[in-house]
């Protein structure tokens, strides 16, 4: 989920991990079933492709930029091709603006409790067995296993969606969204940002703990496979097809999960609707407010947000907007 990976660039800082991903892209190698089970989450979706869409009402007009929070060199064509769009807005919106993250990292630095457990810790909630391979799979990561020991268990889930290979300083610096806020910033178009910083912290927080530490267990996948996710993923939203990256994501996760497959399928469930489903419901009226004082509208955002009936394209149609996919 590249939302989830986000969060690592902005909450802590691990050893920089200088190897390159090379991961293969998974997706021609799904079975008879799974490709049945991809081509009907698919077949009814709104809005399944795209990067970049506009939505006019009237005399208003947003545009719709689909991210990725992370950087690679594939950024590059996408972001310059972007450069008018933003520069002629009347307001940038983001997930989260720089100002933001800087006032959540002050908050981390005085509220420890944001990601660490008060009461117990890892090894005590695991077994001997998972707690060993947790502590691998951290330390493959460039995290000392003693330091994530009291870290609350969605957040190590996060730090396990990254593979190995991937270089923190590669996530943190260059992000679309940081491109994006950066052309803004330089052309001196006001930002602000669609949710509270702390929202992503609620929806994870809000989870039992059980539910929470089978989350960290089922990312406990081989680093290869890791690897592999990752490059699927990446496919996925430099081939604009962000409906299909959530569904093989799926997909994959199920194939290759630790856990058992139900309690991995309620995971990916109970997810989808926390970090998806939910926050799309909530953007909706701040894009609207957005655009009682302000004619054009950037809005850029995490591109799984897009598509599906619960997406942000398919709840601004039902607004009464006109949806145009344009070039990305």
């Amino acid at each position: 989920m590249l939302r989830l990976l986000t969060l690592l660039c902005c909450l802590t800082t691990i050893h920089p991990l200088w190897a390159a991903c090379a991961g293969n892209d998974l997706r021609d190698t799904l079975g008879p079933q799974e490709q049945a089970k991809l081509d009907g989450l698919l077949q009814d979706a709104p809005f399944t492709e795209g990067n970049h869409w506009i939505a006019t009402r009237g005399t208003k007009t947003l545009h719709l930029i689909g991210t990725m929070h992370l950087s690679d060199p594939r950024l590059d064509g996408p972001v310059q091709r972007l450069r008018p769009t933003i520069e002629s807005a009347d307001l940038l919106l983001l997930e989260m603006t720089d100002a933001d993250e800087a006032r959540l990292q002050e908050k981390i630095s005085t509220d420890p409790g944001l990601l660490m457990m008060p009461d117990t810790t890892l090894p005590e909630l695991l077994n001997e067995e998972q707690w060993d391979q947790m502590s691998e799979a951290l330390s493959a990561r460039g995290m000392p296993p003693f330091m994530a020991a009291r870290f609350q268990p969605w957040y190590v889930s996060v730090l396990l969606a990254v593979p190995p290979c991937a270089s923190a300083v590669e996530l943190a610096e260059g992000g679309m969204d940081a491109r994006i806020e950066a052309i803004a910033a330089e052309a001196g178009i006001p930002r602000a940002a669609l949710e509270d910083a702390e929202t992503i912290f609620a929806a994870f927080a809000k989870q039992p703990r059980d539910m929470q530490v089978s989350m960290m267990l089922s990312a406990l996948v081989d680093p290869a496979i890791s690897e592999d996710l990752f490059a699927t993923l990446l496919a996925s939203y430099f081939d604009e097809a962000p409906a299909e990256g959530w569904a093989v994501s799926t997909i994959l996760a199920e194939r290759y999960s630790p856990i058992d497959a139900e309690d991995a399928t309620k995971i990916l469930a109970t997810m989808e609707r926390e970090l998806l489903i939910d926050r799309n419901h909530a953007w909706i009226p701040v894009l609207l407010d957005s655009l009682t004082e302000n004619d054009r509208v950037v809005a850029a955002f995490g591109a799984a947000h897009l598509p599906g009936r619960h997406g942000v394209l398919a709840l601004l149609d039902a607004e009464g907007f006109s949806l145009e996919r344009l070039p990305f």
